[in-house]
């Protein structure tokens, strides 16, 4: 029984003595719930994101079992809901064109239905701040359980790391280097065992992210999915969410400001994914929290980079895991950070990271001796992303970071793919790639392609990385001196939609400068010669979409999706 002073959002539904509570009570007593569920035990959703096209994910519904065990245990009534599932490896043209349409689900279930409290199981990139999005815009006591990295792959006796090793073997492929056959068995070596992305991609951003945040208990972060650690860690999260539903602990006493702060710098010291920006100002606009993407950079860059990682170093998750976990970082960044920020286990950010170990000083190194000594990411400006666009540099090249190039340009996707290995093409590793048309509208739906692949003719001379510029994203497991989330995007008429073949393009990532070398008068001209290209739809969600998305500097939500709705309990339906 619970002994909340707040009376439980569930009784509005199973508290009725009437045909609407005869209703509500025995159709869920065809599950063999008993009268005393319905007495005042807070109901707990447990919002799976479960499915077999997100294989990063398909072992969430033995590790919503788990969390199952933990409610039951502390007194609490568990109700499984699936929602819309979100899977990298297999959606087109991306899972990001869909991450506001599964936070409406997930806000509508939650509201809809007789819930106290939500358990959300997260793991591929996009679950994590679709289910995030949408229980913020309700904000009932929530806390989330993520599934877990990968095992670290294997191949020819050395580890891989998923997504960054990839990219390697494909221009390996590319130019010979490697088989088809050797392709392949790579592929069987890299995803070994249930779990996302083992490098310091999203998905493990994510899973960081929600840790910072306090929204998930205490080393939650990095533990393998195959561990049988994880199961605990869903069992105790099962118990916990109930004791938040009695202390009326809810998601906007968790998220605020502070800890929105403090999430920014954590993902600075852990070299985090690129993504990390806009799905953290979508949620921030959720709560209808002050964060902007200049706050990215001011509280970040100057950070130095504590975990040696792939994509920005040598080790992978499980590593980390060995090493002391998010614990171990966040204890060496606390004198930068919120201390007394509270969690959803009830305690502060000091209190739960204070008396953390290193146990691997090459994995997670000391603020003193960083793997570099300022990360983050940095914020760029200029005519060319007049409302900025974004750079990683421990990702990067530095000796690309101050770069002047002329511009070699790819109208879309296609484009690029069609041109991009003709021998014939004018490119040379002085170059600086532009690709239009890959952001919000753009593509549609903003796609990790921003890090183009290089002309094959300069993978044969040894070449690298270049500099490349798009209004795209990049997944977090890539690599090189790409400039991303070019905004506002080229189809919108930002200024990149008037790059042209051989202009002269400036980076100087240490004045946070991006610059389209043209007068301001042949902007202009070439300003009243540009026409949109034709929506790529105009019914369904992918017209909605095309309707209402922001652009990347505010998170790519939807413009009536800002702020939240509350959990008040809709009126009956009988």
């Amino acid at each position: 029984m619970s002994d909340s002073k707040k009376p439980l959002r569930s009784q509005a539904w199973f508290g009725q003595r009437n045909k609407s509570g005869f209703i509500y009570r025995s159709w869920l007593k065809n599950q063999g719930h008993p009268n005393d569920s319905f007495t005042g035990r807070p109901v707990i959703g447990i919002c799976n994101t479960w499915s077999d096209l997100t294989p990063c994910n398909a072992h969430f519904r033995d590790l919503a079992e788990w969390v199952k065990r933990g409610v039951y245990e502390a007194g609490g009534m568990p109700l499984e809901f699936p929602v819309m599932s979100l899977g990298e490896p297999l959606m087109r043209p991306t899972a990001m064109l869909f991450r506001n349409l599964a936070s409406m689900d997930v806000e509508e279930s939650i509201r809809a239905n007789p819930l106290d409290g939500i358990v959300l199981l997260t793991g591929c990139d996009k679950t994590t701040p679709a289910t995030l999005m949408g229980a913020a815009s309700v904000d009932l006591p929530t806390i989330v359980v993520s599934g877990g990295p990968m095992l670290n792959g294997k191949y020819e006796g050395r580890e891989i790391g998923s997504g960054t090793d990839l990219w390697k073997f494909s221009e390996d492929l590319r130019c010979d280097r490697m088989s088809y056959e050797e392709f392949q068995n790579a592929e069987s070596c890299m995803a070994r065992s249930i779990g996302h992305c083992m490098t310091m991609g999203t998905a493990s951003t994510m899973a960081c992210m929600v840790e910072a945040l306090g929204l998930t208990l205490p080393g939650g972060a990095a533990i393998p999915a195959a561990d049988s650690r994880r199961r605990r860690l869903a069992q105790l999260s099962g118990r916990r969410i109930v004791t938040m539903v009695q202390e009326d602990t809810l998601l906007s006493k968790i998220v605020t400001r502070a800890s929105l702060e403090n999430a920014i710098m954590v993902n600075a010291s852990i070299g985090g994914s690129t993504n990390f920006i806009v799905h953290l100002l979508a949620i921030a606009g959720r709560l209808g929290l002050p964060l902007s993407l200049d706050d990215f950079d001011q509280l970040g860059s100057k950070l130095p980079l504590l975990l040696n990682l792939m994509p920005s170093g040598e080790f992978l998750m499980e590593d980390f895991f060995y090493a002391g976990g998010l614990p171990a970082v966040i204890r060496e960044l606390l004198p930068k950070l919120h201390q007394e920020v509270l969690t959803v286990n009830g305690k502060s950010v000091k209190e739960n990271n204070q008396h953390a170990e290193c146990y691997n000083s090459k994995v997670i190194r000391s603020a003193d001796d960083p793997v570099v000594a300022e990360a983050g990411i940095a914020v760029l400006r200029g005519n060319l992303c007049e409302s900025g666009a974004i750079i990683k540099p421990s990702a990067a090249s530095p000796t690309l970071m101050n770069h002047r190039g002329r511009a070699v340009v790819f109208e879309n996707i296609d484009d690029y793919h069609r041109r991009i290995d003709d021998p014939d093409l004018e490119i040379d590793a002085s170059s600086v790639m532009v690709l239009k048309n890959v952001g919000p509208k753009g593509y549609p739906g903003m796609a990790e392609v921003g890090n183009m692949g290089l002309p094959k003719k300069l993978l044969d001379q040894g070449v690298r990385d270049m500099v490349r510029i798009s209004d795209g994203r990049m997944s977090g497991t890539a690599f090189g001196t790409v400039v991303l989330h070019g905004a506002p995007e080229a189809a919108v008429g930002g200024n990149l939609a008037l790059v042209r073949d051989g202009d002269f393009i400036t980076l100087n990532v240490s004045k946070r400068q991006l610059s389209l070398d043209i007068s301001e008068a042949e902007l202009q001209s070439r300003r009243r010669q540009w026409k949109p290209a034709p929506p790529h739809a105009s019914r369904g969600y992918l017209g909605l979409f095309l309707k209402e998305v922001e652009q990347a500097d505010t998170g790519v939500d939807f413009t009536f999706l800002k702020g939240g709705s509350g959990s008040a309990a809709p009126r009956d339906s009988h």
